[in-house]
């Protein structure tokens, strides 16, 4: 039996979801989107699931202290099933939209436990694992976010089965393998074969760095929505440019002071004070990396900011790109891949 999902912003609309990204979608993250315009769904962080796992209280803040107004999927990676099990009748305890089961983290060190995206290796295992969650999770709903395969297509026909037989609610579908991480052509033909062949509504997810994108991807694939991971870090604006889109409306352009301002709330994280200078200025970085390209086309913003030490510099050099003309827009999409 398949459970009702929850409302979306405009139902009339394709949904749109913030993927799940580790370090970057926690509370305060959250909130930063919401300020710019909410997905329909946010997904957490995944809580990490084995024999003494306990709910990471960081993570679940992410639900108990939401109030974007926007429902939270509570998202796992293992696969010890009693603690699979355990851990998602925890979870069902909260204010969560339902449970979802990493199957497609792509990261070396996870995937070497076979959890995460090791586990496309395993059909048999992926099988036990939802039968046994399904029956545990039995009053909201029990998502999967996947990718193709691991090293090639083999299993994927067999796995989208799999999701059948156990009546997920909603496949959040990477359309590259584990091993092409992000690399390479996202197959967006085998997103819309799993359009196709499961029962639940699928978000297309990989490298949708534009409402035009969207829009192009969502029409290939016939999916029910978009997830977009990195790129909605670039461009907080995105899902309300996605819902513009599909509205067939103008889309809104961004000034660069905008994104200034964008950068400064980036830079007071919830821990700034407690630390050090090094960490704060790597810490913006790893936000800038996918903003400078949309700042500055041709890249020098890019490779400059790779190399101050300050933040000082840091913030001069934001200065210098981003409020140097005040006519300056956003580009609505990104040029180059990071």
């Amino acid at each position: 039996m398949s459970h009702a999902l929850p409302q979306l912003l405009q139902k009339d609309l394709p949904l749109t979801a913030l993927a799940p990204m580790q370090d970057v979608t926690n509370l305060w993250f959250m909130k930063i989107i919401a300020h710019y315009g909410s997905p329909d769904y946010f997904f957490t962080e995944y809580f990490r699931v084995n024999d003494t796992s306990r709910l990471n209280r960081n993570i679940l803040s992410a639900i108990t202290e939401n109030n974007t107004g926007r429902p939270v999927f509570a998202q796992m990676i293992g696969e010890s099933i009693p603690d699979l099990v355990r851990t998602a009748k925890e979870l069902c305890k909260y204010n969560i939209a339902g449970v979802d089961l990493n199957m497609g983290c792509p990261a070396p060190r996870i995937y070497r436990k076979n959890v995460g995206g090791g586990l496309l290796r395993e059909p048999e295992k992926i099988d036990q694992i939802l039968g046994e969650l399904r029956y545990a999770v039995s009053d909201r709903p029990l998502t999967v976010k996947m990718r193709v395969g691991f090293e090639n297509t083999d299993n994927f026909y067999q796995i989208l089965d799999i999701i059948n037989r156990h009546n997920i609610d909603l496949l959040s579908l990477h359309g590259r393998t584990v091993k092409d991480m992000y690399h390479g052509e996202v197959k967006y033909n085998l997103i819309a074969e799993a359009v196709r062949r499961v029962d639940c509504p699928v978000l297309a997810n990989g490298n949708i760095n534009s409402a035009k994108t969207a829009l192009e991807v969502l029409s290939q694939t016939g999916a029910a929505g978009v997830m977009v991971g990195r790129w909605a870090i670039g461009n907080p604006w995105l899902f309300n440019q996605i819902r513009q889109a599909l509205r067939g409306e103008e889309i809104t352009l961004v000034p660069l002071v905008d994104v200034r301002k964008y950068i400064d709330r980036l830079q007071q994280t919830p821990t700034v004070s407690t630390m050090p200078e090094r960490s704060r200025v790597g810490h913006l970085k790893m936000f800038l990396n996918y903003i400078a390209l949309s700042v500055d086309t041709e890249g020098d913003f890019l490779r400059l900011m790779r190399r101050v030490q300050t933040e000082v510099e840091m913030f001069d050099l934001c200065d210098r790109f981003l409020l140097s003309d005040m006519t300056k827009t956003f580009a609505l999409a990104p040029s180059l891949s990071v």
